[in-house]
């Protein structure tokens, strides 16, 4: 998913629905990860939305020896300037009171 079309989903939210928490999060693995979501009630219940954006790996570096018992090291290479974002949708279990991720096929039928 694309900033942009995020952006418009968290206004059409944000318009459409009552919102009952929202914020970011940063993790400094992976070369630094954003997490942005939304919580909400919809037609389905308590939903959580959740857009994951990661710069892109450029290589991966991987360093082993042939002897029996040594370790293999991989190593990314992340780029500065282009990243990705992912589109997650969670759930919540009201019986266990924990998020549970929906599949994007689930979400239309």
């Amino acid at each position: 998913m694309q900033e942009e079309k995020w952006k418009q989903t968290i206004g059409h939210i944000k318009d459409t629905f009552e919102v009952s928490d929202e914020g970011s999060e940063h993790i400094d693995d992976e070369g630094g990860v954003d997490i942005e979501f939304i919580e909400f009630v919809g037609p389905l219940g308590k939903m959580r939305l959740e857009y994951v954006s990661r710069p892109v790996v450029l290589d991966k570096k991987t360093s082993y020896t042939r002897r029996i018992g040594a370790e293999t090291n991989v190593e990314y290479v992340y780029s500065d300037t282009e990243k990705t974002g992912q589109l997650d949708v969670y759930k919540l279990n009201e019986d266990t009171g924990e998020w549970d991720e929906v599949e994007a096929a689930n979400l239309f039928s």
